[in-house]
């Protein structure tokens, strides 16, 4: 039987396990499939050359398809496939969760439904403005008297804060003017859940009790008050409080997690390398080393007046075509010491291609979650600031 034809009964048993509705044992897909026995060095070179050659989606989904085999399948598969910080390349679930590459900027964009309020971010798949891309995440606007939140999910429909597709959420105050983005999962070994009604609905599903499910505090967005309206750029500044300072330095870390919590499995049945039998420790990384290590921040790059154009300019290279106070760059603050070249480098940027487009190219140490998140602030309607 042709690799092909492995994949394709692999697809097929994964849409029966959908239908049915019910995940398999992992003992009776995992332990007892065909393919379990390959000798390791001939799947290792089999899986190598499948990662090489399926650089880009859809075709890339054959080497998800690999992971769900059988378990020395999915081992490997994990072993060769690297994080976004190394490959340059989201594959897993868990890669919206992990870091993005250190160069170049990994290119999304963000599409807004006005009717729902919602919004769509997809990973583009070519250097055109208005390719159709690979789906990531869906988020939706949810206004209360006193706040706003966006509910950020795997699905494209499901965005309920009690769904196991939810994987955080931002949440605003009244005025528009300060936001905070909560993780589901904690992002590192020393997160500290948020107690509120949204935690509890969202633990109804919880598998881990160890881990539970909930509201973890990971970033902070400001944006300050602008003297010139709507007239003038915005000043924002983002808290990275699960990101150290020294991350945008060469041989700096970030925290990333390995593995998607528990109660976001059910969302994924017919994959069982989400699936871990390890100690529930290895879902997350290493906390910040040291209580007093400095949180990254991000600052919006200061643009220039252009006097022919008679506006204020950034240089996207060709990225966001046209002209709105919700574009912006970040790269990182330092207030105590000159910004180095490192410092220097854009980890996010953010603009307008057409009504309801928008790009987001982003970088290491912040994560595509994190990213949308912050890109998501800017949507949100500033009372006091313009």
């Amino acid at each position: 039987m042709s690799l092909k034809s492995i994949i394709q009964d692999m697809r097929s048993r994964s849409r029966c396990v959908v239908q049915d509705g019910t995940a398999p044992e992992p003992t009776d897909g995992l332990v007892q499939s065909c393919w379990a026995n390959m000798p390791q060095e001939l799947l290792r070179e089999v899986l190598m050359r499948i990662e090489a050659s399926e650089t880009s989606w859809p075709r890339r989904k054959s080497v998800v398809a690999c992971a769900g085999v059988c378990r020395s399948w999915r081992a490997i598969t994990k072993e060769i496939v690297k994080t976004p910080e190394v490959s340059g390349k989201l594959t897993f679930p868990i890669s919206i969760k992990q870091p993005g590459p250190r160069d170049p900027l990994l290119q999304c964009f963000i599409k807004r439904n006005r009717s729902n309020q919602t919004y769509y971010l997809f990973l583009s798949l070519t250097n055109a403005l208005n390719d159709d891309g690979k789906f990531l995440l869906a988020a939706r606007k949810c206004k209360r008297p006193t706040y706003t939140d966006y509910i950020i999910s795997l699905h494209a429909e499901d965005l309920s804060k009690g769904s196991s597709t939810y994987v955080g959420k931002l949440r605003s105050n009244f005025l528009g003017t300060k936001f905070t983005i909560f993780d589901g999962q904690p992002p590192h070994s020393g997160a500290k859940i948020t107690k509120s009604r949204s935690t509890r609905l969202v633990n109804l599903k919880q598998v881990s009790p160890k881990f539970p499910a909930g509201n973890y505090p990971v970033a902070h967005i400001s944006y300050e008050l602008n003297v010139l309206g709507s007239r003038g750029p915005r000043r924002m500044q983002c808290i990275m409080d699960a990101i150290p300072a020294s991350a945008v330095e060469p041989g700096g870390v970030a925290p990333t997690p390995t593995e998607l919590s528990l109660s976001n499995v059910e969302l994924f049945p017919s994959f069982p390398f989400l699936r871990s039998k390890s100690n529930a420790d290895s879902l997350l990384s290493e906390p910040l080393a040291s209580q007093k290590d400095e949180m990254l921040v991000l600052r919006n790059k200061t643009p220039r007046w252009h006097e022919q154009l008679q506006c204020w300019c950034l240089n996207f290279h060709g990225r966001v075509t046209i002209a709105s106070v919700k574009n912006f760059q970040l790269v990182a603050s330092s207030e105590t010491e000159p910004p180095s070249q490192e410092q220097e480098k854009i980890i996010l940027q953010f603009g307008k291609v057409g009504k309801d487009l928008f790009t987001m190219d982003f970088r290491y140490p912040i994560s595509t979650f994190q990213a949308f998140a912050i890109c998501l602030s800017s949507f949100d309607t500033k009372i006091a600031c313009e």
